[in-house]
């Protein structure tokens, strides 16, 4: 399987800021690739670079072997971009920000205008073609940056917070197609806030903080790696002061007093039930709810903050 993106030591600053900081990164040809991290954490400077946007101070970045400096043309053509910022020519409607989006990747009249037209219908936009950028929905604007993105057919596409103020039923739409389009064989380059959507689309996550990859595993073995559950146990009485044998752990006790909520690890979970019930403490229910790759995420950032970053 061939690499689709080499980032080797790479290194961005902004005057004396070191926003990016020795960034080493594989990705491989097909894969569905997570790279999550808080904000200010070096996502977008990344992303920037990679496409050309933003100059770099140290390092290298090769798109399927294309140098991102050496080789613009080549590694640019291969790259579909959705940015955050909605950045479409005021001036222009939707089908013509997808036909003149074509002409700059060099398509014939004939082949922008048909890639246009199968874009504008995969996405719902055909009865929207006309309608000027102020005109559409918020919705609209996102479908039509994805679909931007895709008309040069892009062996690589980077979607930086691709559903952002987008309704539910949109959001499941566009990850629908976004698994469809995986599956024949775009490697997707995925920055996201939404946790949960990493965690449904991505087989492999990188996490970003203080411009330092901290972590870079399959989904599930970064979950498993985890090894803390969310337990919850829901009592008889409210409880006004957690007892001794029980503030030891990590718990929240809730407003009701009647709802505690433990993050600790799979091999205390016996002690704390054992705890409770010295305590003459009734329990009326429990619910364990497993680690996600959002417990993972808060984790290692926090983790991350809590050792200055290194």
């Amino acid at each position: 399987m061939s690499i689709a993106l080499s980032i080797t030591n790479f290194t961005k600053y902004y005057g004396s800021f070191k926003a990016v900081d020795d960034l080493c990164l594989e990705i491989h040809e097909g894969e569905f690739f997570g790279f999550l991290g808080p904000n200010g954490a070096g996502k977008s400077s990344t992303l920037h670079s990679i496409t050309g946007l933003s100059n770099f101070h140290h390092g290298e970045i090769r798109v399927f072997g294309y140098d991102v400096k050496a080789n613009y043309k080549q590694s640019r053509s291969m790259i579909g971009l959705a940015p955050q910022e909605i950045n479409f020519d005021p001036f222009l409607n939707a089908e013509q920000i997808l036909f003149y989006t074509g002409g700059y990747y060099g398509l014939s009249r004939k082949v922008a205008k048909e890639r246009a037209e199968e874009l504008l219908r995969q996405f719902n936009l055909l009865d929207s073609r006309k309608l000027g950028y102020k005109k559409l929905s918020g919705g609209m604007k996102r479908r039509l940056l994805i679909a931007r993105a895709l008309v040069h057919e892009p062996k690589i596409l980077i979607l930086d917070e691709p559903t952002a103020g987008v309704d539910l039923e949109l959001r499941y739409q566009l990850w629908d197609y976004l698994k469809k389009l995986n599956q024949k064989g775009v490697t997707i380059l995925l920055t996201t806030h939404y946790i949960e959507e990493a965690e449904r689309l991505c087989g492999r996550i990188g996490i970003i903080n203080h411009g330092k990859l901290i972590a870079c595993e399959e989904k599930e073995t970064l979950i498993q790696q985890m090894n803390r559950d969310t337990l919850l146990i829901q009592v008889r009485e409210s409880i006004q002061t957690l007892p001794e044998k029980i503030q030891k752990y990590d718990v929240t006790l809730q407003e009701d007093g009647k709802h505690l909520v433990f993050r600790e690890e799979k091999s205390t979970l016996n002690d704390i039930l054992k705890a409770i019930q010295s305590e003459n403490i009734f329990i009326e229910r429990i619910e364990l709810d497993p680690a996600t790759l959002e417990d993972v995420f808060a984790h290692l950032t926090k983790a991350n903050i809590d050792t200055g970053g290194r």
